[in-house]
Protein backbone atom coordinates (compact mmCIF):
# COMPACT_ATOMS: atom_id res chain seq x y z
CA UNK A 1 0.00 0.00 0.00
CA UNK A 2 1.31 3.53 -1.15
CA UNK A 3 0.46 7.19 0.45
CA UNK A 4 0.07 9.65 -2.24
CA UNK A 5 0.02 13.26 -1.36
CA UNK A 6 0.33 15.13 2.09
CA UNK A 7 -1.02 17.88 2.96
CA UNK A 8 -5.03 17.34 4.39
CA UNK A 9 -8.42 19.95 3.77
CA UNK A 10 -8.35 22.40 7.08
CA UNK A 11 -10.57 21.44 9.99
CA UNK A 12 -11.99 23.79 12.26
CA UNK A 13 -9.93 23.93 15.18
CA UNK A 14 -12.75 23.11 17.60
CA UNK A 15 -13.49 19.77 15.37
CA UNK A 16 -9.75 19.04 16.47
CA UNK A 17 -8.45 16.62 19.12
CA UNK A 18 -5.50 15.30 19.72
CA UNK A 19 -4.37 11.91 19.91
CA UNK A 20 -3.86 11.49 23.98
CA UNK A 21 -8.26 11.77 23.57
CA UNK A 22 -8.05 9.38 20.71
CA UNK A 23 -10.09 5.90 22.16
CA UNK A 24 -11.44 3.23 19.67
CA UNK A 25 -13.24 0.99 20.48
CA UNK A 26 -12.82 -2.35 18.75
CA UNK A 27 -15.49 -4.68 18.30
CA UNK A 28 -16.88 -6.96 15.58
CA UNK A 29 -17.38 -10.56 14.37
CA UNK A 30 -15.60 -13.24 16.67
CA UNK A 31 -12.46 -14.69 14.33
CA UNK A 32 -12.22 -11.32 12.57
CA UNK A 33 -9.32 -10.43 14.05
CA UNK A 34 -10.06 -8.51 17.03
CA UNK A 35 -6.78 -9.37 18.77
CA UNK A 36 -4.95 -9.03 15.95
CA UNK A 37 -6.24 -5.43 15.79
CA UNK A 38 -5.80 -4.52 19.27
CA UNK A 39 -1.62 -5.90 19.28
CA UNK A 40 -1.52 -3.80 16.10
CA UNK A 41 -3.17 -0.29 18.12
CA UNK A 42 -0.86 -1.47 21.32
CA UNK A 43 2.19 -1.46 19.02
CA UNK A 44 1.23 1.67 17.87
CA UNK A 45 1.38 3.44 21.27
CA UNK A 46 -2.53 2.65 22.17
CA UNK A 47 -2.96 1.27 25.40
CA UNK A 48 -4.94 -1.56 25.03
CA UNK A 49 -7.74 -3.36 27.08
CA UNK A 50 -9.39 -6.17 26.15
CA UNK A 51 -12.86 -7.69 27.32
CA UNK A 52 -13.43 -4.94 29.17
CA UNK A 53 -17.14 -5.29 31.26
CA UNK A 54 -19.49 -3.21 29.46
CA UNK A 55 -20.51 -1.35 32.84
CA UNK A 56 -16.72 -0.24 33.74
CA UNK A 57 -16.42 1.89 29.67
CA UNK A 58 -17.87 4.76 30.62
CA UNK A 59 -15.82 5.70 33.98
CA UNK A 60 -12.75 3.85 32.14
CA UNK A 61 -12.93 6.24 29.11
CA UNK A 62 -14.08 9.42 30.85
CA UNK A 63 -11.26 8.79 33.75
CA UNK A 64 -8.82 8.30 30.88
CA UNK A 65 -9.74 11.50 29.17
CA UNK A 66 -9.77 13.59 32.23
CA UNK A 67 -5.71 12.28 32.70
CA UNK A 68 -4.93 13.03 29.32
CA UNK A 69 -3.07 9.52 29.60
CA UNK A 70 -2.76 8.88 26.10
CA UNK A 71 -4.77 6.78 23.47
CA UNK A 72 -6.72 3.86 24.12
CA UNK A 73 -7.89 0.68 22.38
CA UNK A 74 -10.80 -1.22 24.32
CA UNK A 75 -12.14 -4.56 23.04
CA UNK A 76 -15.24 -5.09 23.22
CA UNK A 77 -17.71 -8.20 21.59
CA UNK A 78 -20.18 -11.06 22.31
CA UNK A 79 -17.79 -12.74 24.94
CA UNK A 80 -17.37 -9.76 27.10
CA UNK A 81 -19.49 -9.85 30.36
CA UNK A 82 -22.89 -8.03 30.40
CA UNK A 83 -22.16 -7.16 26.78
CA UNK A 84 -25.55 -6.51 24.34
CA UNK A 85 -25.76 -4.38 21.50
CA UNK A 86 -28.36 -1.58 22.41
CA UNK A 87 -26.68 -1.07 25.98
CA UNK A 88 -23.76 -0.49 23.91
CA UNK A 89 -25.11 1.46 21.54
CA UNK A 90 -26.77 3.76 24.08
CA UNK A 91 -23.28 4.48 26.20
CA UNK A 92 -21.82 5.35 22.57
CA UNK A 93 -24.26 7.95 22.02
CA UNK A 94 -22.96 9.21 25.65
CA UNK A 95 -19.93 8.86 24.83
CA UNK A 96 -19.98 10.63 21.24
CA UNK A 97 -21.74 13.51 22.84
CA UNK A 98 -19.18 14.58 25.02
CA UNK A 99 -17.13 17.30 23.45
CA UNK A 100 -13.55 16.40 25.08
CA UNK A 101 -13.30 13.26 24.15
CA UNK A 102 -12.44 11.42 20.81
CA UNK A 103 -14.56 7.80 20.35
CA UNK A 104 -14.26 6.16 17.60
CA UNK A 105 -15.82 2.46 16.78
CA UNK A 106 -13.66 -0.13 14.83
CA UNK A 107 -15.97 -2.96 13.46
CA UNK A 108 -14.01 -5.98 11.82
CA UNK A 109 -15.96 -8.24 9.77
CA UNK A 110 -15.48 -11.28 7.43
CA UNK A 111 -17.46 -12.82 5.36
CA UNK A 112 -19.16 -16.21 6.47
CA UNK A 113 -17.54 -18.91 4.92
CA UNK A 114 -13.96 -17.50 5.82
CA UNK A 115 -15.16 -17.35 9.51
CA UNK A 116 -16.72 -20.84 9.57
CA UNK A 117 -13.16 -22.47 8.10
CA UNK A 118 -11.12 -20.47 10.71
CA UNK A 119 -13.10 -22.16 14.05
CA UNK A 120 -12.97 -25.58 11.83
CA UNK A 121 -9.58 -25.63 11.11
CA UNK A 122 -8.24 -24.58 14.36
CA UNK A 123 -10.94 -26.45 16.37
CA UNK A 124 -12.17 -23.23 18.56
CA UNK A 125 -15.29 -23.14 20.51
CA UNK A 126 -17.15 -20.02 19.21
CA UNK A 127 -17.77 -18.00 22.36
CA UNK A 128 -21.25 -17.81 21.42
CA UNK A 129 -22.89 -21.33 21.52
CA UNK A 130 -20.00 -24.54 21.74
CA UNK A 131 -23.24 -26.75 20.87
CA UNK A 132 -24.86 -25.80 17.84
CA UNK A 133 -23.09 -26.40 14.48
CA UNK A 134 -20.57 -23.04 13.73
CA UNK A 135 -22.35 -21.64 10.43
CA UNK A 136 -25.45 -21.57 12.04
CA UNK A 137 -23.64 -19.66 15.28
CA UNK A 138 -22.27 -17.53 12.75
CA UNK A 139 -25.13 -16.43 11.14
CA UNK A 140 -26.90 -15.61 14.43
CA UNK A 141 -23.74 -13.40 15.39
CA UNK A 142 -24.17 -11.39 12.14
CA UNK A 143 -27.85 -10.79 13.15
CA UNK A 144 -26.75 -9.63 16.16
CA UNK A 145 -24.31 -7.20 15.26
CA UNK A 146 -25.70 -5.75 12.25
CA UNK A 147 -26.65 -2.70 14.15
CA UNK A 148 -23.55 -2.22 15.97
CA UNK A 149 -21.66 -2.68 11.99
CA UNK A 150 -23.67 0.06 10.47
CA UNK A 151 -22.91 2.29 13.76
CA UNK A 152 -19.36 2.11 13.50
CA UNK A 153 -16.95 5.00 12.11
CA UNK A 154 -15.15 2.11 10.50
CA UNK A 155 -15.59 -1.34 8.73
CA UNK A 156 -13.00 -3.28 7.66
CA UNK A 157 -13.67 -6.26 6.24
CA UNK A 158 -10.55 -9.20 6.96
CA UNK A 159 -11.36 -11.96 4.79
CA UNK A 160 -8.93 -11.81 2.43
CA UNK A 161 -6.35 -10.03 4.61
CA UNK A 162 -2.91 -11.73 6.01
CA UNK A 163 -2.62 -10.31 9.75
CA UNK A 164 0.42 -8.23 8.41
CA UNK A 165 -2.15 -6.33 6.34
CA UNK A 166 -4.55 -5.66 8.99
CA UNK A 167 -1.74 -4.19 11.31
CA UNK A 168 -0.56 -2.05 7.55
CA UNK A 169 -4.63 -0.96 7.18
CA UNK A 170 -4.30 0.16 10.89
CA UNK A 171 -1.34 1.88 11.11
CA UNK A 172 -2.67 4.32 8.14
CA UNK A 173 -5.84 5.02 10.21
CA UNK A 174 -5.18 5.21 13.68
CA UNK A 175 -1.28 5.96 13.69
CA UNK A 176 -0.99 8.74 16.36
CA UNK A 177 0.84 10.76 14.79
CA UNK A 178 -1.89 10.71 12.19
CA UNK A 179 -2.86 14.65 10.62
CA UNK A 180 -6.27 15.58 11.53
CA UNK A 181 -9.24 15.45 9.28
CA UNK A 182 -11.02 12.85 6.87
CA UNK A 183 -8.68 9.88 5.85
CA UNK A 184 -9.58 8.46 2.28
CA UNK A 185 -8.58 5.63 1.39
CA UNK A 186 -8.74 4.19 -2.78
CA UNK A 187 -8.97 0.44 -3.26
CA UNK A 188 -9.73 -1.86 -6.30
CA UNK A 189 -11.33 -4.55 -6.60
CA UNK A 190 -12.31 -7.92 -9.04
CA UNK A 191 -16.36 -8.15 -9.14
CA UNK A 192 -14.99 -12.04 -9.19
CA UNK A 193 -14.22 -11.69 -5.57
CA UNK A 194 -16.63 -9.45 -4.18
CA UNK A 195 -17.09 -5.78 -3.35
CA UNK A 196 -15.22 -4.93 -0.04
CA UNK A 197 -17.03 -4.89 2.65
CA UNK A 198 -15.72 -1.40 4.14
CA UNK A 199 -16.44 0.58 1.22
CA UNK A 200 -18.46 3.34 1.38
CA UNK A 201 -18.66 4.79 -2.44
CA UNK A 202 -18.64 1.85 -5.33
CA UNK A 203 -17.90 2.84 -8.75
CA UNK A 204 -18.10 0.09 -11.62
CA UNK A 205 -15.63 0.45 -14.30
CA UNK A 206 -16.21 -2.58 -16.59
CA UNK A 207 -17.51 -0.65 -19.22
CA UNK A 208 -14.45 0.77 -20.24
CA UNK A 209 -11.86 -0.75 -23.13
CA UNK A 210 -10.75 -4.45 -21.17
CA UNK A 211 -7.27 -5.40 -22.00
CA UNK A 212 -7.76 -8.45 -20.81
CA UNK A 213 -8.71 -9.53 -24.13
CA UNK A 214 -5.55 -8.21 -26.24
CA UNK A 215 -3.01 -11.15 -25.45
CA UNK A 216 0.10 -8.69 -25.46
CA UNK A 217 -1.75 -6.93 -22.45
CA UNK A 218 -3.23 -9.81 -20.53
CA UNK A 219 -0.58 -10.30 -18.28
CA UNK A 220 0.22 -6.89 -17.65
CA UNK A 221 -1.60 -4.67 -14.58
CA UNK A 222 -2.94 -1.43 -14.81
CA UNK A 223 0.06 0.00 -13.46
CA UNK A 224 1.93 -0.68 -16.71
CA UNK A 225 2.18 1.54 -19.72
CA UNK A 226 1.00 0.02 -22.45
CA UNK A 227 -1.85 -1.33 -20.08
CA UNK A 228 -2.26 2.74 -19.08
CA UNK A 229 -2.17 3.94 -22.93
CA UNK A 230 -5.44 1.34 -23.79
CA UNK A 231 -7.38 2.42 -21.19
CA UNK A 232 -6.78 6.00 -21.21
CA UNK A 233 -7.59 6.00 -25.48
CA UNK A 234 -11.40 4.68 -24.54
CA UNK A 235 -13.22 7.49 -26.11
CA UNK A 236 -15.53 7.82 -22.68
CA UNK A 237 -12.79 7.22 -20.48
CA UNK A 238 -12.02 11.10 -19.99
CA UNK A 239 -16.00 12.05 -19.60
CA UNK A 240 -16.11 9.32 -16.37
CA UNK A 241 -12.97 10.91 -14.89
CA UNK A 242 -14.51 14.24 -15.14
CA UNK A 243 -17.98 13.58 -13.55
CA UNK A 244 -16.52 10.93 -10.95
CA UNK A 245 -13.90 13.91 -9.77
CA UNK A 246 -16.71 16.42 -10.08
CA UNK A 247 -19.12 13.92 -7.66
CA UNK A 248 -16.08 13.50 -5.59
CA UNK A 249 -15.68 17.14 -5.39
CA UNK A 250 -19.22 17.87 -4.10
CA UNK A 251 -19.18 14.88 -1.64
CA UNK A 252 -15.99 14.91 -0.14
CA UNK A 253 -16.49 18.20 1.87
CA UNK A 254 -19.51 17.38 2.92
CA UNK A 255 -19.04 13.90 4.56
CA UNK A 256 -16.21 15.86 6.36
CA UNK A 257 -18.62 18.00 7.68
CA UNK A 258 -21.01 15.84 8.81
CA UNK A 259 -17.65 14.45 10.89
CA UNK A 260 -16.86 11.19 8.78
CA UNK A 261 -12.92 10.36 9.76
CA UNK A 262 -12.68 7.51 6.78
CA UNK A 263 -14.11 7.39 3.58
CA UNK A 264 -13.61 4.16 1.47
CA UNK A 265 -13.77 4.20 -2.33
CA UNK A 266 -13.82 1.38 -4.30
CA UNK A 267 -13.19 1.02 -7.59
CA UNK A 268 -13.85 -2.50 -9.52
CA UNK A 269 -13.60 -4.42 -12.77
CA UNK A 270 -13.97 -8.05 -14.20
CA UNK A 271 -10.71 -9.49 -12.61
CA UNK A 272 -9.33 -6.81 -10.46
CA UNK A 273 -6.01 -6.03 -12.39
CA UNK A 274 -6.35 -3.65 -15.14
CA UNK A 275 -9.20 -0.96 -15.58
CA UNK A 276 -9.83 -0.19 -11.70
CA UNK A 277 -6.35 -0.27 -11.47
CA UNK A 278 -5.61 2.08 -13.29
CA UNK A 279 -8.55 4.32 -12.58
CA UNK A 280 -7.66 3.58 -8.99
CA UNK A 281 -4.56 5.10 -9.55
CA UNK A 282 -5.69 7.96 -11.15
CA UNK A 283 -8.27 8.95 -9.22
CA UNK A 284 -6.26 8.61 -6.06
CA UNK A 285 -3.21 11.17 -7.86
CA UNK A 286 -6.13 13.51 -8.47
CA UNK A 287 -7.12 13.23 -4.68
CA UNK A 288 -3.57 14.14 -3.78
CA UNK A 289 -3.24 17.09 -5.57
CA UNK A 290 -6.46 18.02 -4.34
CA UNK A 291 -5.09 18.20 -0.86
CA UNK A 292 -6.65 15.13 0.44
CA UNK A 293 -4.60 12.56 2.22
CA UNK A 294 -4.89 9.05 0.59
CA UNK A 295 -4.42 5.81 0.97
CA UNK A 296 -3.93 3.24 -2.33
CA UNK A 297 -4.30 -0.40 -2.31
CA UNK A 298 -4.93 -2.87 -5.08
CA UNK A 299 -6.77 -5.93 -3.71
CA UNK A 300 -6.93 -8.19 -6.06
CA UNK A 301 -4.07 -6.87 -8.74
CA UNK A 302 -1.71 -10.61 -8.20
CA UNK A 303 -5.51 -12.44 -7.91
CA UNK A 304 -4.48 -14.67 -4.73
CA UNK A 305 -6.21 -14.51 -1.27
CA UNK A 306 -4.56 -13.62 1.62
CA UNK A 307 -4.03 -15.70 5.10
CA UNK A 308 -6.24 -16.03 7.40
CA UNK A 309 -6.01 -14.13 10.83
CA UNK A 310 -4.30 -15.30 13.58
Amino acid sequence: MKAVGERIMDVPEDNRTAATDRIVLVTGMSGAGRTTALKALEDMGFEAVDNLPLSLLPGLVRGRAEAESGPLAIGVDIRTRDFAVEPFLEELDRLTDSPDIDVQTLFLDCEDDVLVRRYTETRRRHPLDAERPVPDVVKLERRLMERLRDRADLVIDTSNKTPWDLKEHLAERFAVDRAPGMGLFVTSFSYRRGVPREADLVFDVRFLTNPHYDPDLRPMTGEDEPVEAAIAADPDFDAFMDRMTALLELLLPRYQREGKSYLTITVGCTGGRHRSVFVGNRLATWLGKSGWTVHLHHRDIEGGAGQDMV
